[in-house]
Parts: structure tokens; sequence; C-alpha cells
């Protein structure tokens, strides 16, 4: 039995095929370094950010300096059911950027946990603990109604032509004992949850299942609750979806000596949930009438909102939250990501008051979640972010707004190669077209088997000492997420870099792409 390639060997002979094996022994600001052959330590320039986790670069030095005095100083990580002053610093300054950045006074319930798919699943969870209790004092309202119904037909009163049809000629009570039958059956009908086509939430059992990219969702679809998937930037499609979701609960009413039927809406609804900008999905930013529409249809049909922000948070879009700069407010937050400065393991769901149900924190929790350390970094990242009236949040714009104008001139000059460049701030994709008629074998291959951008992220790294990867749901897409201090030399290496691998595409040169 061989004891080499036991950790995720299969991810490891794929990144070996794709020339993306290697290993990165230190990193600051926007560069890792991997050793070269000699031992020297070869620069890489990061735009993959740890898929959004490094809004203030890697190892910044204010947050490593605090990582080594709360070690020095022997925080405790494991002081679970025991006040945490510190999470609640947390909780509280978050909600004072939420009320700020929405105009929405919350306040929001923090429940903190360890990665974003975590929170999500919490949010989730959340959402139906919140569904079910509805649905259980609807019901508890409507054998009230059934009660005063009773009374009032000992009373005298008489069954309605629709209420004799569902006793089906019998007393009231064969009408009761249908009436609670039809509820309950109803009532124990799986739960519906929304999600966006393109959309990506995690890979956890439950998390999955909101995860639209079927070759990750679909061998997993027994375990949990499935989710119905919407097209974006469709309302339409949103309104119907719910339209068709619709079920009512049946309860009685006494008018004028009659005793007749009730619709009352039954909660199926669990949530909506969605990204403001679609990450893994391609970087699709959500439109600002998308959102107001979304709202509204939400509203009236009241659907919660999750806002999954654990990529496009944290101040990643020029605005701390990537949703507030559309006009959209959520019933959940969710963040994550930067939350731990580059360093720490961080998350947390939001919960707003109208919906927090208290006693939740007993049926969710976790070990690592909440701790003195990841939670006193997670609020010296938030005053950094904040930090001279949120000059990081310009500064984000400023920076993506120069790569996106180099990405719009790549785009134009090679439009036979680059489908689209799109994005916000630091969270930005650019396009290749499909390659699987290239008249190179290798570009057909790469192309027909969907790795042709992970191959050009194996080209970049080694011609160009770049660091990128593509979204994994949409694998044509390479995506740029570097720090707010990217600087504008490694703005120029990104540009040069790209355009090389626009040009090799162009030249139909799959060998050079493979070449190592």
């Amino acid at each position: 039995m061989t004891t080499t390639g036991l950790a995720e060997p299969f991810l490891r002979t794929q990144l070996e095929s794709l020339g993306l094996a290697v290993e990165y022994v230190r990193a600051e600001g926007d560069t890792l370094y991997r050793r070269g052959d000699d031992g020297r330590e070869l620069p890489v320039l990061d735009l993959v950010g740890g898929f959004g986790a490094t809004i203030l670069g890697h190892n910044h030095p204010e947050i490593l300096a605090l990582a080594q005095e709360l070690l020095s100083a022997r925080v405790p990580v494991h002081a679970q059911f025991s006040l945490h002053p510190y999470a609640e610093t947390v909780a509280r300054r978050l909600n004072e950027i939420l009320h700020r950045d929405t105009g929405d006074p919350g306040p929001y319930t923090a429940v903190f946990a360890n990665s974003g798919a975590e929170a999500v699943e919490a949010a989730v969870k959340h959402a139906e603990l919140d569904r079910g209790l509805k649905a259980a004092e609807l019901l508890a309202r409507i054998d009230e109604e059934t009660d005063r119904a009773r009374r009032a037909v000992r009373d005298g009163a008489v069954l309605s032509a629709a209420a004799r049809r569902l006793a089906d000629g019998g007393d009231f009570e064969s009408l009761a004992a249908a009436l609670t039958a039809a509820n309950r059956a109803r009532a124990e009908e799986p739960p519906v949850l929304l999600a966006l086509t393109g959309g990506f939430h995690g890979k956890l059992v439950g998390s999955v299942q909101l995860t639209h990219n079927p070759v990750v969702r679909e061998p997993f679809r027994a375990l949990a609750a499935p989710c119905r998937f919407v097209p974006a930037e469709d309302p339409a499609a949103l309104a119907a979806a719910i339209a068709e979701e619709h079920r009512a609960a049946l309860g009685l009413t006494v008018s004028d000596g009659t005793v007749d039927l009730a619709e009352h809406r039954l909660p199926r609804l669990c949530a909506l949930v969605l990204e403001p900008v679609q990450g893994e999905g391609g970087v699709r930013p959500l439109t600002a009438g998308y959102a107001r529409e979304l709202q509204r249809i939400c509203a009236e049909a009241d659907c919660p909102i999750v806002v999954d922000e654990v990529q496009s948070g944290m101040g990643r879009t020029g605005s701390f939250l990537a949703s507030s700069a559309i006009g959209l407010r959520g019933d959940y937050y969710v963040l994550a990501k930067s939350l731990g400065g580059g360093l720490a393991k961080a998350a947390v769901m939001l919960v707003h008051h109208r919906r927090h149900r208290p006693g939740f924190e007993l049926l969710h929790s976790s070990t690592f979640a909440k701790d003195a350390f990841s939670t006193l970094i997670a609020a010296r990242t938030l005053d950094l972010l904040e930090a001279d009236g949120g000059a990081r949040y310009r500064q984000a714009a400023e920076r993506g707004e120069r790569i996106l104008a180099r990405l719009e001139g790549i785009r134009d000059d090679f439009k036979d190669v680059v489908a689209d460049v799109r994005g916000r701030g630091l969270m930005l994709g650019l396009e290749l077209r499909d390659q699987s008629d290239s008249t190179s074998p290798a570009l057909r291959e790469l192309s027909r088997a969907g790795v042709l951008g992970y191959a050009a992220a194996g080209y970049l790294l080694h011609a160009h000492a770049l660091r990128v990867f593509p979204t994994a749901s949409a694998t044509t897409t390479l995506r740029i997420e570097p720090s707010v201090h990217i600087t504008d030399p490694q703005i120029a290496q990104a540009e040069s870099g790209l355009r090389a691998l626009c040009d090799l595409l162009r030249t139909q040169d799959g060998d050079r792409l493979l070449a190592r």
C-alpha cells in the first residue's frame, strides 16, 4: 500500500495534469511565494485571493500582529457556554454598518459559524424554524376557529354547501375531521427553497442543494430538501414559481348562522437564497431593477430573502454589502471569507428581528464558532475596513475600475477570444470563448472536457507568475479578486499575462498553452 498521495489524491492528479500542483511557502499582500528548483522563493501575483477571502491581502501586518498578540496572551478558543463580549462587539458593529448602508434599523441577531456554507445552512435552518412555527401557529388558530364553529352548530348554525361537501355528507364532526386531515397533509409537505440559476452557496449536505451546478448537487439530491431554481433577472419566473408553490390551509367562519370554509395562506416557502454578485456562476452581478422586483414579489408572498455575501461582501465590490448598492434588503445576511481578515476562519449569519426566533442558538451551535481568536480578528478587520470614513471601500472601487478598464481593453482587442468582461469592484471576471471547434486538437480537447480555464491558469502561473483560477460553475470565466492594495505595476503584470494568453488562443497554439 502506498504511503503517498493520501490527501485528496484525485485532486492532486488533476492539479498535476493542469500544471497547478505547486506548493506555496509564504504569502504577503497580493503575493504568494513558491520555491524554484534551486530553492529560491519565486513570487506569484495572486488574483484568486482565497476565492474572495483576502480583501486586505495575505497576512496583513495589523491582523498578523493581533493574531500573534492573541496567541501569546493565550486567549481561550474553547470556552463554550459562557459570555463572549468580543462576539457581541462584532454583532453590534455589523448592525451599525447595515443600518448605515441599508437604512434599516434592524436589529439583526448574529449567529456565528466557521465557514460560509455553514452560515448559509444556519440561515436556512432558522428560516425553516420560523416557517414551521408560523405553520403551527396558523393550525392552532384554525383549531380555535373550529371550536367556535362547533359551538355555533350546537346553537343552531348550519353548514354551507362547501362545508357539507368536505364533510362528505356527514355532520360537523365529520367536517372537523376532514378539515384537520386535509390541513395536516398540506402542512407535512416539504418546504420550498428557492435559489437562482448559476448560484453557488456551498457544498455541505444542505447548502449543496442550493448550488445550481448539477455536477456537485445531483449526487446528493436525496440527502436534503430539494431546491427550486429560477432564472436570474426574470421577475415573472420568480412570481410564477411562488404562485405554483402556494398552499392554503382550510379554516371555518361563522356568519349569519352559517358555517363556511375559509382559506388561510399556509407558510410553505422557506426562503429565497441568492448572491448579489454570483461568484462561482461566472461573476454575474444582479441589477437594481431586478432586485426591486424581487423584493416586492417576496414581500407579497412572505418569502424571506437570504442574501449570501460570503464572496461579494466585506467591501469587495466597493461597498460593504454588494446588495446595498442595488437596493436589496435581506431578512438574512451571510458573511464569511474576508470576515476573518484573511487569517481566521470566521463566518456569521444575521437574522432580522422580525424573523428572529429566540432559542435558535440552542438548536444550532458549533464547537469552534464565536471563539475569542476569530471574533477579535473579525472585529479588527471591520475596524480596518471602516477606518478613515470607509476609505478602503473607495479604494476597492477605484482599483476595480482600473482593472476593469484594462480587462475591457483586452476584450476590445481580442473579441474573437474574449466573450465578456463583467463584475463590480474587485470581483471581476473575464470570460473566454469556447474552443470546442478549435483547429488545435489540444484546445478542442480541453474545451470539451470543461478544463480550458484551468489549463489557462496553469499557463499563466508558469509563463507569467500569475495566479488566476476559473469560477467553479462557469469554467471559461477567469476570476480576478485581488486585495484593495493591488498596485499599478501588479495590474500591468496581470494585463500583460492575460494579453499573452489571448494571443496564444487567437493563434490556436494549444501546445504552448500546455508547455511547462
